[in-house]
Formats: C-alpha cells, structure tokens, sequence
C-alpha cells in the first residue's frame, strides 16, 4: 500500500508557509505579477522570516514565482511578461486551510523565544562546550518544558545542539578541526552522489534553479547574505540528495546539518558570507545543464574545498574574539 503525503502536522514550519503559498497561487488567490515579499507573509502568518524565505525559494525553484529587478519575487513564472502589481497581501485575504493555520499556531509558542535561543548558543560555541538546563531555560522564558523540548528539537535539527550520552542537552564545541573534518565528508560523499544522481535530475528544475542562482549573482547587497544557506541546502537537495542511495543521502543530510549550523555561527557573530559560492553554485548546475556530469561533480569538489577555506578562515578571526562576559542563565560551560 503506498502512503500518500505527510500530514500538515508532521511538515516543518517552511513547508507549511510553502504549501499555503503553493495553494493561494495555483488557486489564483494570488495574482500574476504579484509582488510577494517576506515580511508582510511572516506577518500574516505569524512566524519569523526564515521559513518564508525558504519557501519562497522552493517555489521559485518550481517555477512557481521569480525575482525581478527589485525587492522580493513576482508571482508567475520567468519571462511571463507580468507587471509588478504591487498591492499589500493582507487585502488580498490569504486563504489559510484550517489544519495548515492549526499546526502554525502550535509552534507558535516555541517560535516566540526560539530565535533568542538560537543566538543566545550560536554566540557561545566556539568557546567551548555548554549544557542547555530545560528548568533554567523554562523558567527564564516563562514557558513550559513541552516549549523547551519543541526549541531544544528544532535546534537539534539545524545541528546546533545534541544529546550526549547522559542524554543532557549540549551544544559546542564548534573547532577549525570540527569544521575540517566535516568539509572532509562532504567531499567525500557529494560529489559520488551528484554523479549517482543525474540520471533522475528533473531538467526542467534545473533550468530554473540555473536562472535562480544567476539572478542571485547580480544583487549585490548584504541583505542576500541569510540566503545563501539556503541556496546551499536547495543545491545539496536537488542535485545530490536525489541519488537513489537512501543510505548515502541519509549519511549526506547528517553531515551537513553541523556545516550549515557552522555557517550559521559566523554570520549571527558578524562574520559576511562570500557571495563567489553562489557563482560556483551556478556552475555546478550549468555543468549538469550540459550533460558534462564529471565536471560538474569535479565543480562540486572544488566548491566545497573553497567553502572549508573560507569557513576556516573566518574560524581564524573568531578565534581572537573575547569569550561573552555574561552567558544566558541556561546555559553551563561543561569541563574540557
């Protein structure tokens, strides 16, 4: 018997923003040429910008929507010849299905202190290895432990914090040996995959994804800078983690999830992203795009020992910045 798709309930939080956008538009509800921007969206929805900007990105990649030569992304497909129709979404009437607006509201709770949380642990990491106490953390946030472990969860997903074998709450230490040896794994495991993978590559979306990624190329601004984990994530996603390798892929996500969570790290400390990675990001899709499936996993390697270079080079400057005088209540320095 062959399962159909996951309930509402067991997507995360940017799938559901994208199932609700991917509904409004396909519905109509959302014009061609609409211009949709990630605030307002966030707003409506009531949950950060994070999840919508990932959404957004993944319904760009399906042609669903595209950027334009301004802020945000215009509704329609690339080349449809829509004008910019530039009328605030809330007068629209966003149309939410109940079970998509239920399941935003109960993470609704965990999202109000998540990301004070996550700053809180990213900016103490590289000094070392910390506990997450759930009590201090529940009474510091006046909430309860079921919204602790919904935070502690979703921090764990992104790699920022584990359970050690007491089965208490850590995060750290983030080292240049860490960051090493997981770049290390990366080329290792992708580049087979991606070769693995691009027989059952949809051309279709990585035309689009090629577009995507050059259109990046040419806005030139610091704001873009949140995005390019993402662009990471939709790369590793639709060039290499279609390997029909489950086991690969599995192996693939695991390592990455502490990569990303690095890259994290040294953007919420002030570090700027190198914007060269969305080039090499182009050109690795360019190179499926033509069928030169070698080189395009030769790209591949190239793009992660540049990303190791630069990660461990900002590792360098964080290595001379002070240790935070005051730590958040909740978390405990663990003995090295």
């Amino acid at each position: 018997m062959s399962k159909g798709p996951p309930s509402v309930s067991a997507l995360r939080r940017y799938e559901i923003v994208e199932r609700i956008l991917r509904r409004n538009i396909e519905k109509g509800q959302l014009p061609r040429g609409l211009v949709l921007l990630e605030g307002p969206i966030a707003e409506i929805l009531q949950t950060s910008r994070a999840p919508v900007q990932r959404a957004l990105q993944l319904l760009e990649a399906d042609g669903l929507i595209h950027r334009f030569d301004g802020r945000g992304y215009l509704v329609g497909p690339p080349g449809c010849g829509a004008e910019a129709l530039r009328t605030d979404i809330k007068a629209l009437g966003l149309e939410i299905p109940h079970e998509a607006g239920a399941a935003l509201l109960s993470r609704g709770s965990w999202m109000r202190i998540y990301e004070t949380v996550e700053t809180d642990v990213a900016a103490c990491i590289v000094f070392g290895q910390f506990r997450l106490v759930e009590a201090e953390l529940a009474r510091h946030f006046s909430v309860s432990r079921t919204v602790v472990r919904d935070v502690l969860g979703r921090l764990q997903e992104r790699g920022l914090v584990r359970k050690d074998q007491s089965s208490h709450w850590v995060a750290g230490p983030l080292t240049a040996r860490s960051i090493k040896d997981h770049f290390a794994l990366r080329g290792i495991l992708e580049p087979p995959a991606l070769v693995d993978a691009a027989p059952h590559l949809d051309r279709d979306r990585l035309a689009r994804l090629h577009a995507q990624f050059r259109a990046a190329e040419t806005i030139d601004t610091d704001d873009e800078d949140d995005s390019l984990e993402a662009f990471e994530t939709l790369l590793v996603d639709t060039c290499v983690l279609t390997t029909p390798n489950n086991r690969l892929a599995q192996m693939i996500c695991d390592n990455l999830l502490p990569v990303l969570a690095a890259d994290r790290v040294l953007r919420q400390l002030g570090l700027p992203a190198d914007r060269s990675a969305i080039t090499e990001h182009r050109m690795i899709v360019e190179l499926l795009l033509r069928d030169a499936v070698a080189a395009a996993a030769e790209m591949l390697s190239a793009h992660i020992a540049a990303a190791a270079g630069r990660s461990l080079a900002q590792m360098k400057i964080v290595a001379v910045i002070p240790e935070p005088a005051h730590l958040a209540p909740y978390l405990t320095r663990e003995a090295s």
